[in-house]
């Protein structure tokens, strides 16, 4: 597609499960934050460990010359982060899985990276509330945005349209985080809410009663914000990508779901 990967030896360390040690780890993603001759840094795989190095980060220098953050899953902890700084990033699919993803997914992500608008269609879900929505969107892995709660990592909602998806978990867990989430404030004042991926969602021998949607459809069945079931974003192929902090609208009707962002309020935004 005409980009010039540029990858760090040490990408290839093993510490455990990670790869390299805390320290070893953040000074490689210090490296190329400070770097002004790379345009995005593109997280190689998901799984655990960027909460363990946040701190360690310092952002001053990316903030004079922003870049593409992209990712998803674990990488929920540097949107997080970036989205508390005001600068826009990508929730998308990630290298170690690019293969496998659809032809849909792969070009709609270098749409986004070459400035082009996003538009998806979405087929209608019994469980959506209907209406319009606009703003910035925020959010990512369920279960990484609960860890967050309270930190200066965890994005600002008030305004925004959440968007969560997850993988690998019971259904009372999802239950337990958005109750969580909702008792915390976080629900409320939301502009709307996107429900991505739901994957390979476990329920106990005792079934717990309820579906993962109609868990999070009841969480937030007081507020009266549009919400969008069935979005093709999370641990599956057809992974889309997102602008996180960037004026995106969808609007939610009984036929379909229709998603539009338009990257030319990047600049407006950062600055």
């Amino acid at each position: 597609m005409g980009f010039v990967p540029v990858y760090d030896d040490r990408l290839f360390n093993q510490y455990y499960i990670f790869s390299g040690d805390d320290d070893t780890r953040a000074a490689v993603f210090q490296k190329y934050l400070d770097n002004e001759d790379i345009d995005a840094i593109w997280i190689a795989r998901g799984g655990y460990g960027s909460i363990r190095i946040i701190d360690k980060l310092d952002f001053t220098h990316f903030l004079q010359h922003p870049k593409w953050i992209i990712g998803f899953s674990d990488g929920t902890v540097l949107h997080g982060k970036l989205s508390r700084l005001g600068v826009p990033s990508l929730h998308a699919a990630m290298p170690f899985y690019f293969a496998n993803k659809t032809p849909e997914a792969k070009q709609s992500l270098f749409d986004a990276l070459t400035g082009k608008s996003l538009h998806y269609e979405i087929a209608s879900n019994p469980l959506n509330r209907l209406g319009k929505m606009e703003g910035k969107i925020v959010g990512g892995n369920l279960s990484v945005l609960y860890g967050m709660i309270e930190s200066d990592t965890f994005p600002e909602l008030d305004g925004k349209i959440l968007f969560i998806e997850e993988v690998d978990e019971y259904i009372y867990h999802i239950d337990r985080m958005m109750h969580g989430l909702k008792r915390a404030g976080k629900l409320e004042h939301l502009k709307g809410l996107i429900v991505g991926g739901l994957t390979q969602i476990h329920d106990n021998s005792h079934p717990f009663g309820q579906t993962a949607e109609e868990v999070i459809a009841e969480a937030v069945s007081e507020y009266e914000y549009p919400v969008c079931f069935g979005f093709p974003a999370g641990h599956f192929d057809d992974n889309r990508p997102l602008f996180f902090g960037l004026k995106s609208r969808v609007e939610v009707s009984s036929e379909k779901s229709a998603f539009l962002c338009n990257p030319i309020h990047l600049v407006q935004d950062v600055l």
